[in-house]
């Protein structure tokens, strides 16, 4: 490499981390602006900070090496080669532009209404393996109803080992159904603001058991997603 490739890596690479301290200082929203903080206490909150935590710590010492420690215009006492350069400018472009929600939602979310047969529920449980079910009364979401609840129901109303469902609706079982805090959000929101919305319910202790994604953030609109803690998890933010 000659020392205007050089140059102009260590230029990229500075242009990059000052947008990744940007995005951090937004994201983060402390009242400390210094990098490896922020990406400490990101880390702690955020499963894409987390994700990216030691490579950002380490592009901390190598930005410190190439703006503090410049021998002369132009010349870098340390220099990163393309690879950390593309890296930390694919980082800068994860963190300036969160995904909506929507795009880590289950999209094909299934709904009952409070009237409808409970046989209709236990044949989603079936055909999709879903667990967790938005229930709707006057078009209005009003929880969920969960297959623990189901099965609770069903053991209370055994006989001879067997159980009648027929004439059994949705209604019936969310008596059995506890209180299960849901939030519901415009489809407008980003992944971070999600992860804020279980940072806080589980601040307040309050086990939030999902966030479902409607069009204007309405309880009488349809569900287009629903997100749960899991879903959070299992993101994949890691770039080549």
């Amino acid at each position: 490499m000659n020392k205007k490739q050089g140059q102009l890596l260590s230029e990229r690479f500075e242009v990059a981390f000052n947008q990744v301290h940007d995005a951090l200082r937004d994201i983060v929203q402390i009242n400390d602006e210094r990098f490896v903080v922020l990406v400490k206490i990101g880390a702690k909150k955020y499963q894409i900070i987390e994700t990216f935590k030691k490579d950002l710590e380490q592009y901390a010492r190598l930005r410190n090496a190439i703006v503090h420690e410049k021998m002369e215009v132009g010349f870098y006492i340390a220099e990163p080669n393309a690879k950390v350069v593309n890296h930390i400018e694919k980082i800068a472009n994860v963190l300036s532009r969160p995904n909506y929600a929507l795009s880590i939602a289950s999209k094909n979310v299934v709904y009952f209404d409070v009237q409808d047969s409970i046989l209709k529920v236990t044949d989603a449980i079936k055909e999709y393996g879903y667990s967790k079910f938005p229930i709707y009364k006057n078009k209005k979401c009003i929880g969920l109803l969960t297959a623990g609840s189901i099965v609770k129901w069903m053991a209370e109303h055994m006989e001879s080992g067997h159980v009648n469902l027929s004439d059994i609706h949705v209604s019936d079982i969310m008596e059995y159904e506890k209180d299960r805090p849901i939030e519901i959000v415009d489809k407008s929101i980003n992944i971070f603001e999600v992860e804020n919305i279980f940072e806080k319910a589980h601040k307040m202790k309050r086990k939030l058991e999902g966030v479902i994604i409607t069009e204007n953030g309405k309880i009488d609109e349809v569900p287009l997603g629903m997100i749960t803690a899991w879903d959070l998890i299992e993101i994949d933010y890691t770039v080549d």
